[in-house]
């Protein structure tokens, strides 16, 4: 498959909508379950996301709700977002050609509040249940965790990929497009041109954030700035990242284990109040059977102590 790969909020919906323009096959709805209510905002013209997100291999292929199984020469040039995490554990077989999209790491977690934002806003506004938040993994980290994640699939596994920064189609798209397509070899890049709208990005670079040492700050903004101007990741930067990777391995999963906790809680609270909303329901039932039959009670008018 032609596999549209990222973190959240580095362009991978755009890259769907530019195949999609481009006239290639891609698998996806624009809007899946609420999201046109309450997240529209973030992706005017649509995430094109499906449940293959999480990765092509036993757990999606064959389809869990329809048992269908997708063939792999049936899909080469189909497009599918797929996020990192999720390529990581795709089948090989499906892997045709790889578009990788990488935002600045300085912006990345504003973009990513502000989604959180909007959706808990939205959903509030329409009367949904909002969840209790939980902590989230420090966005530089995850940015990283899943970038770096990204690099070592690619030098492990060796399938083809582009990967082209998210500022690079907003301000050269014509060149960004021409060559993604050539690497493709399907597809019109003159038609998914059209598409490009710079105006819909609403973050830009800041300051390092809080959390994230200068050192590290550093080699992040290396491995963007490679991906940016097309300067290869070769094995010495990769030794560098790996240095890094060793470092900070400790601190996100320290991170992610106090997040497990988080949501542990919020998971038991919410079966707690689940079973109470039940309880209270049941009761409720039953004072309504233990209510007298009118067709054997007497023609008194009911007082404030009858009923249950």
């Amino acid at each position: 498959m032609i596999i549209v790969t990222g973190t959240k909020r580095s362009g991978t919906s755009m890259w769907m909508q530019l195949l999609h323009a481009g006239g290639v096959q891609i698998v996806g709805e624009a809007f899946s379950r609420d999201w046109a209510d309450t997240i529209r905002d973030a992706n005017p013209n649509g995430f094109y996301e499906s449940p293959y997100r999480r990765g092509i291999y036993y757990a999606t292929n064959p389809s869990p709700k329809t048992g269908v199984y997708m063939r792999a020469e049936q899909v080469r040039l189909v497009g599918v977002k797929v996020f990192i995490p999720g390529l990581v554990r795709t089948e090989r077989a499906y892997i045709h050609r790889v578009v990788a999209t990488m935002r600045n790491w300085r912006e990345y977690g504003d973009s990513l509040r502000r989604l959180t934002s909007m959706e808990r806003d939205n959903r509030a506004a329409l009367g949904k249940k909002v969840l209790p938040p939980v902590k989230e993994l420090h966005p530089a980290l995850d940015w990283w965790r899943e970038n770096y994640m990204l690099v070592r699939d690619v030098a492990i596994r060796q399938y083809p990929v582009a990967m082209v920064a998210y500022d690079t189609v907003l301000q050269e798209p014509e060149r960004a497009l021409r060559e993604v397509f050539q690497f493709l070899g399907h597809g019109d890049s003159a038609a998914a041109l059209l598409q490009v709208k710079p105006e819909s990005r609403t973050q830009q670079g800041a300051d390092i954030p809080e959390g994230i040492s200068a050192e590290s700050a550093e080699i992040f903004d290396e491995l963007y700035r490679r991906i940016r101007v097309g300067v290869a990741i070769d094995a010495e930067f990769i030794g560098v990242l790996n240095d890094l990777a060793q470092t900070l391995e400790p601190v996100i999963q320290a991170e992610l284990r106090e997040i497990r906790r988080q949501t542990n809680e919020r998971k038991i609270a919410l079966m707690k109040e689940q079973a109470q909303r039940a309880a209270r329901a049941a009761a409720a039932d039953a004072g309504d059977d233990d209510e007298p039959d009118t067709d054997d009670a007497d023609d008194s008018p009911a007082t404030e102590s009858d009923g249950p």
